[in-house]
């Protein structure tokens, strides 16, 4: 398998836990956030776009080699719906304190576990890599809405 391809579906590995590993990999989304979130309302959500893409192919490639549909190493999905999730904090100004990180770590994994309507749409609806991202990518898209409430009552 493309070596890259396996560092980026899996997270840099965190898809191997050995029990929760779309939460450990939000949490790669957690710690690549104050890397990227510098980079202002333009250049944040073209990254996450380029992350997206990338996953897209990095999970197609991960089903291909392993012969297994949305396998639960695959964790960049995740990933990339963190980093959804977060955009508000960008596009606000707002700095994202523990609290509101974590606040925004639980919102998003509600989403992609609970998968409510249009997210389990997109699970269902797509094959390959475009069917292991879009999903998550419903979820954070709906875990940034909440966020964006949230941001906007209590700032």
């Amino acid at each position: 398998m493309n070596p890259v391809a396996l560092v980026l579906a899996t997270g840099a590995g965190s898809g191997y836990a050995p029990v929760a590993s779309g939460t450990f990999g939000s949490l790669v989304g957690v710690v690549l956030y104050p890397l990227i979130s510098g980079f202002g309302p333009w250049l944040y959500p073209l990254t996450t776009l380029g992350l997206l893409s990338a996953g897209v192919w990095a999970a197609d490639e991960f089903e291909r080699v392993h012969h297994r549909k949305d396998d639960g190493r695959i964790v960049i999905d995740e990933i990339v719906g963190q980093l959804l999730t977060y955009f508000p904090f960008v596009l606000f100004d707002v700095p994202a304190s523990f609290s509101w990180l974590v606040t925004g770590f639980v919102v998003f994994r509600g989403f992609d576990i609970w998968k409510p309507g249009p997210a389990r749409w997109a699970e269902q609806s797509f094959a390959g890599g475009a069917g292991v991202m879009l999903d998550d990518v419903v979820a954070g898209l709906m875990g940034a809405s909440v966020m964006s409430i949230l941001i906007l009552v209590l700032t």
